[in-house]
């Protein structure tokens, strides 16, 4: 009933349309090639992410058109650089954050909201999109993030110098391709939930980060849990999920 007040008063003060407030009360915003949850943000504490990848220029455009109208923070993942460009003519309150392939829009700066910080940890440079994925996906659901890169078991003195810094995470996301070991060695030193994240760097032996994953789910060490090959928006969203949890 709070949530059907709060739709009306919007209504009643001009800031929402019938056609709006409609959508909102049904849950769901239906458009020609996608069918939009607007409810997400109340069941599951984080609103809908558009995953980008195949989707066209238009379809695109009309997607985050529909979700601004209803969400303070529009994420896409997996955009490439012309799709951005091609969206930022049209929609120039866009940001895109290349390093990561995100396009953002938020209604107020993002900031973090809790205390404590998330650490995403990389083995190496070559890691870095997926660990700027994870971060920025962090970020926008309200943590901090800090990013610890290169830091892999080739130079493990490396790891060391920071791993102060790791060990102060509220959780830590953890990054590696080749054969992955830096899972491992980062949850045998900490006390932290430790998110894994394989991903496809490696030579042919790696089988673009199949090696990676099997050794993260073969791990010794306690307190791992796994997403996909190179998934950083998974990671980040489970972080942001633990991270929630633990102001609470």
């Amino acid at each position: 009933m709070a949530d059907l007040k709060a739709i009306l008063e919007q209504v009643k003060a001009g800031h929402l349309s019938i056609e709006q407030a409609e959508e909102q009360l049904a849950g769901a915003s239906q458009l020609d090639y996608a069918t939009l949850d607007l409810d997400r943000a109340g069941r599951t504490g984080f609103p809908e992410v558009v995953y980008g990848a195949g989707k066209s220029v238009e379809q695109l455009i009309g997607i985050i058109d529909r979700l601004q109208a209803h969400q303070d923070l529009v994420l896409v993942t997996r955009v490439r650089e012309e799709q951005a460009l091609r969206v930022q003519e049209r929609m120039l309150e866009i940001q895109y954050i290349a390093d990561a392939g995100l396009l953002v829009y938020t209604r107020e700066p993002i900031v973090p909201k809790r205390p404590g910080y998330v650490a995403v940890v990389a083995a190496g440079t070559s890691d870095w999109q997926v660990a700027q994925e994870a971060a920025w996906t962090v970020r926008c659901f309200g943590s901090e993030a800090r990013v610890i890169v290169d830091v892999g078991v080739a130079g493990i003195h490396r790891l060391f110098h920071r791993l102060e810094e790791i060990r102060g995470a509220s959780v830590i996301i953890c990054i590696a391709g080749m054969e992955g070991a830096l899972t491992s060695v980062v949850a045998g030193l900490v006390d932290k939930p430790v998110i894994a994240v394989p991903t496809s760097v490696g030579y042919g032996a790696n089988f673009g980060g199949v090696a990676a994953l099997l050794a993260m789910l073969n791990s010794c060490a306690n307190g791992v849990a796994v997403v996909n090959i190179d998934n950083g928006f998974g990671a980040g969203y489970m972080a942001g999920m633990i991270h929630r949890q633990t102001d609470r």
